[in-house]
């Protein structure tokens, strides 16, 4: 009799969402596969960790440990591993090959799994909004989609990228239609920012770790879903209609980043988001430059009006700018919106907060060496929203302007008034992305 093969040895690297989706997907199920570890990268405090036996299955009574992504090399050696496997997003194309190039000299093979592979199916027509980089302003886009998609007497699930931070097994199918909902959960800043504006504009959130479930979810209280990813993620759930953001800020970033170019290439309509905050030529050529990478995709105009509450009350003030988190730190921007509003302000002077910076957070400047004179809303646990919060209290600054979709002052204790800013998409063409949908919608019979 012919000896049974022993299972391929897998490592999955990741950053708690895509590696965790991908092993469900192809690896849980399948005995030919034994996942001996997933690496962890990008976020704070996520390794160290187990994937729990209740979400990986019966081929891993105890769990699958999460170990530090600097630890691959020996884990290769020391587990014989035959297959690293990676799976984390907006990433420069250059990092991709260093870990191949770390993997090979361990002797394993490096993979990236696509979207056949990886892409559940719905039953539901599904809207998916995607972007070549963090922050070009997907959360905004999936809001204004949402809104009108209701005028059309729609329901729509939106399902968001994970962001399963916590304990895996309790985060594994989630459901957030109140603000309560998210208090209970414990959620990040970062899970803040992205499900609060949606909560509040009537919309129900589902997110977590496995996926199938939760799309089965999505679907049994739906008409339609709406995907809204995460970083530069390409979508779980495949889509009839992908909307993919680039930015018109960041020009020379629509090619260089994985999986971001992966997702534009994959388009069905092109967004340049953010044309009303960049010069026309610039926008201009942007525009070309999709055009030579997907040919007869269509390439529409957003923009993204940023508004600041009570600005008349800042007049001769000391602010300190709170900016988005993602965004700031691995989406490369120096600043963003907040920094934008206060310095639209002519009697408002911005205050450095880098000064104030107690270890935690002198340790993600450190990291993220291209951070202006901003603070980023890094809040994954109580030491990080200590962290700010302690920042925020020492700066010698008259007031807080918070340009995280968040709100600030719900989940950090401040003295100093906080004004947010705001901002949300807007159809610039005429026609534009609102007539692509409702065509869309109109040929699905809806």
């Amino acid at each position: 009799m012919v000896g049974t093969a022993a299972p391929e040895r897998v490592v999955i690297m990741g950053a708690a969402g895509r590696d965790f989706h991908n092993f469900n997907m192809v690896y849980r199920s399948d005995p030919t596969y034994c996942v001996v570890a997933f690496t962890a990268a990008q976020i704070p405090g996520i390794d160290n960790r187990r994937y729990p036996a209740s979400l990986a299955g019966p081929h891993y009574p105890d769990g699958i440990p999460i170990v530090p992504e600097d630890e691959l090399a020996a884990l290769c050696q020391a587990e014989a591993v035959d297959n690293v496997v990676f799976a984390y997003s907006d990433v420069p194309h250059a990092t991709v090959m260093h870990a191949a190039a770390r993997a090979q000299a361990a002797g394993a093979t490096f993979t990236l799994l696509g979207p056949r592979q990886t892409m559940l199916t719905s039953r539901l027509p599904v809207l998916a909004i995607s972007a070549a980089r963090t922050g070009c302003g997907k959360s905004p886009t999936g809001r204004w989609l949402s809104k009108h998609l209701r005028r059309r007497g729609l329901r729509a699930a939106v399902i968001r990228h994970p962001m399963p931070y916590g304990d895996l097994a309790r985060q594994r199918v989630q459901r957030f239609a109140s603000p309560q909902d998210l208090s209970d959960a414990d959620c990040t800043i970062e899970e803040r920012e992205e499900y609060e504006p949606h909560i509040a504009a009537g919309n129900t959130v589902y997110a977590g770790v496995d996926y199938a479930d939760i799309l089965a979810l999505a679907e049994g209280e739906s008409d339609l879903i709406l995907w809204e990813g995460g970083n530069n993620d390409f979508p779980f759930v495949r889509s009839d209609l992908h909307i993919v953001l680039v930015d018109a800020l960041r020009p020379d970033q629509l090619d260089t980043h994985h999986p971001g170019e992966t997702v534009l290439r994959m388009a069905d309509v092109v967004v340049v988001a953010k044309a009303d905050a960049a010069a026309a030529t610039t926008v201009d050529s942007v525009t070309s430059a999709v055009g030579r990478l997907v040919p007869g995709v269509p390439v529409l105009r957003g923009g993204s009006p940023v508004s600041l509450d009570d600005a008349a009350a800042l007049a001769g003030k000391r602010v300190l700018v709170v900016e988005d988190g993602p965004t700031i730190t691995h989406g490369g921007m120096p600043h963003g919106a907040g920094y934008a509003a206060a310095r639209a302000e002519p009697d408002v002077t911005i205050v450095d907060p880098r000064p104030y910076a107690g270890r935690t957070l002198a340790a993600t400047y450190d990291t993220y060496g291209h951070i202006g004179p901003v603070l980023p809303a890094v809040g994954y646990d109580a030491a990080q929203r200590a962290a700010l919060a302690e920042v925020i209290a020492a700066a010698d600054a008259d007031a807080v302007i918070a340009a995280t979709p968040v709100d600030l002052a719900s989940v950090i204790e401040t003295a100093k008034p906080v004004h947010r800013v705001r901002y949300d998409f807007t159809d610039i063409d005429t026609p534009g992305l609102g007539a692509k949908v409702d065509a869309f919608l109109i040929g699905r019979g809806l």
